[in-house]
């Protein structure tokens, strides 16, 4: 799969542009804050429905202005698509796929297969579990429809029992009514910790591999999914939960607590890793992801790498670079010296500087 080309109507601050891509690498430099970010933001949005920022429609329209527009054209088994992108300060944002609109986001679900990754990504080991959850969760909604529809249905349910847990501190008489949530959010659930399961044991063993090789062969890496409940108990520990959560007003059993474990020779790295390792195996995590990706679609998704390499070493910008040769990569840096002296591809450059963008020969 590659992107063809992306034209930007007042979004973020960019007035207009127009930007045609090369199959290999797209390299886009120049200073912070100049728009770099943007581009590879608008590209993730229009292929997800979602910032990888996790912004609001309206946070992405350019100041001054009520719409902004993005259209994206790309090539994925020898056909073309156009995904038009409408976003709306006061209104949801309208989606269209060849000139169709369509009714709901997910629909765009198939289409695409895009990969962020980010300095913030390299925290993914360290930080919180809720960062952790967002890998798992973004990944498997951008490969399966049916994870998609089992997620919004639980966080819907979730919200909603919430909601009631807070009322019934002045209506106890509405207990009754946990019943109906407690039964969607088991149903809907079991469903995500299944998936979930299954994916995070088809990313152990690749995982393990390319950490090893990153590592020198010195440490071995392994992934485990931390449960909050198993998926047959889930009823039974909600029931047991109902008395805390009636304390705290809030669901303490389900998938939305659960985690991502990383040990290197049974050391949770988590909490006892050094920085280093523990960017090593976020950067395993990331490159392990592609594999897994190309491996579930029969194709190759497109690599968004956000100011990464000045994050890296030598060695892991090397070991990064050379493991994406074969995909479609849009890079934004704010130099390419290293490119240069470390011979490193070039496909298309392109200078950014306040919202404009000029091609320049690699």
């Amino acid at each position: 799969m590659i992107i063809k080309s992306i034209k930007l109507n007042q979004f973020r601050n960019y007035e207009k542009l127009e930007l045609e891509f090369h199959p290999g690498t797209n390299l886009f430099f120049g200073d912070n804050a100049q728009g770099k970010t943007n581009i590879l933001e608008s590209v993730y949005l229009c292929g997800t429905s979602r910032s990888h920022r996790g912004s609001r429609d309206r946070e992405m329209i350019r100041f001054g202005q009520d719409e902004a527009h993005i259209c994206m054209r790309l090539e994925k088994r020898q056909t073309e698509y156009r995904i038009d992108m409408h976003l709306k300060k006061s209104r949801a944002k309208g989606i269209a796929v060849g000139g169709v609109p369509v009714k709901k986001a997910g629909e765009l679900i198939g289409i695409g297969n895009f990969i962020f990754f980010s300095p913030e990504d390299l925290g993914l080991i360290k930080n919180g579990p809720s960062e952790r959850r967002r890998f798992l969760d973004m990944e498997l909604c951008q490969l399966d429809k049916i994870y998609l529809f089992h997620l919004t249905s639980y966080s819907k349910a979730l919200a909603q029992r919430a909601r009631l847990l807070r009322d019934m501190a002045f209506h106890p008489e509405y207990e009754e009514m946990l019943d109906v949530w407690d039964q969607q959010i088991v149903r809907y659930g079991k469903e995500l910790i299944a998936r979930r399961s299954r994916f995070v044991r088809e990313l152990g063993p690749i995982l393990g591999r390319i950490h090893r090789n990153l590592s020198g062969g010195r440490e071995e890496l392994t992934v485990s999914y931390e449960k909050s409940t198993e998926e047959e108990a889930f009823g039974e520990n909600l029931r047991k939960s109902r008395e805390r959560d009636l304390r705290t007003c809030t669901t303490n059993c389900g998938p939305h607590r659960d985690d991502l474990c990383f040990t290197v020779h049974g050391a949770d790295i988590r909490k006892y890793g050094s920085q280093g390792q523990q960017r090593t195996a976020a950067l395993s995590l990331k490159l392990a992801e592609i594999e897994i990706v190309k491996r579930s679609i029969k194709d190759t998704p497109v690599l968004l790498l956000d100011d990464v390499l000045s994050e890296l070493d030598g060695s892991r910008q090397r070991y990064l670079l050379e493991s994406i040769h074969d995909i479609q990569t849009l890079i934004t840096c704010t130099g390419i010296d290293h490119f240069v002296e470390n011979h490193f591809r070039i496909d298309r450059l392109f200078r950014i500087k306040a919202g404009t963008a000029a091609a320049e020969s690699p």
